[in-house]
């Protein structure tokens, strides 16, 4: 009885092995087709090869090869401005390198807003672009928005001074839209915290720089920050004391009555007569 009941189990044993092996074999090829067929119906995705960053790289870093690495990228998604040969983005193996302009993540794609050329320094004249010079305005915790300035942001700048002929002083907006290249001594745009700066330094033309020079001789400047992505241009702006109060402005007297003169009541006529060592006015009738 022992040896049948032994038998009967090592034949349910196998039986059940060997249908656990036939499971698993239809299994198996089951999702081979499955991811077969998945691969014939989804869109092919061409890829180019992109660098990106093998580590976090810090605003004024020297950009080595080892500091990157490349990546697939779809070809229909890739930002303006990437390295896709390592001959464009390390000329001549790199014996003038490139420094980091902004901070990157690991994995962020490198960009040529990112770079320097190579052989330049991560400094105001490498945000230069071609045309444009740096000027700087001289700002305190008022004019310079108390702090939250960065270089990259936009700012309008306004003059304040006097003007002859117009009562108390005058404000007027003279540049829109101007970038800020440098806070104080830093061109560094990961500035974390608020920084009450002396001096912020802006990438005009040489007719703004102009501008700006003799508006900063003559009066007194005053930044506003323009929020980002807000392409608005804004329209010309002038406030002195009499719009600012609402006082309304004297009228001229009319055109003819100025040319006419004065009226026959005020008109007064005389003659003069001279009596030894004085002279004598006498009033007579004014004739028409």
């Amino acid at each position: 009885m022992r040896v049948v009941f032994g038998l009967v189990l090592i034949v349910g044993l196998a039986l059940a092995g060997s249908a656990a092996y036939l499971f698993n074999q239809n299994q198996a090829e089951w999702q081979r087709r499955v991811a077969a067929a998945q691969k014939q119906s989804a869109p092919a995705i061409e890829t180019v090869p992109v660098f990106v960053a093998a580590r976090q790289l810090a605003y004024g870093e020297t950009l080595l090869p080892e500091d990157v690495r490349q990546i697939d990228w779809p070809r229909n998604a890739m930002p303006q401005g990437v390295f896709t040969k390592s001959e464009t983005l390390f000329p001549n193996n790199n014996l003038a390198p490139r420094h980091v302009l902004r901070g990157m993540e690991k994995g962020e794609a490198l960009l040529t807003i990112k770079v320097t050329d190579p052989g330049v320094e991560a400094g105001l004249t490498a945000r230069l672009a071609r045309g444009m010079r740096a000027f700087a305005i001289s700002v305190d915790v008022a004019t310079g928005v108390s702090g939250f300035l960065r270089p990259g942001d936009r700012v309008d700048v306004y003059w304040t001074g006097r003007v002859d002929g117009i009562m108390g002083d005058f404000t007027k907006l003279i540049e829109s839209g101007v970038e800020l290249i440098a806070i104080d001594q830093s061109a560094n745009s990961d500035l974390a915290g608020t920084t009450i700066a002396r001096t912020v330094t802006v990438a005009v033309n040489p007719q703004q720089v102009a501008t700006l020079a003799q508006a900063q001789s003559t009066g007194r400047l005053s930044l506003s920050l323009v929020g980002h992505g807000d392409d608005t241009v804004a329209e010309a702006i002038e406030v002195d004391q009499r719009s600012l109060l609402g006082i309304p402005v004297a009228e001229p007297a009319p055109v003819e009555d100025v040319q006419r003169g004065p009226s026959p009541a005020e008109r007064v006529c005389t003659i003069r007569n001279r009596r030894g060592s004085e002279v004598v006015e006498i009033p007579i009738p004014c004739a028409d």
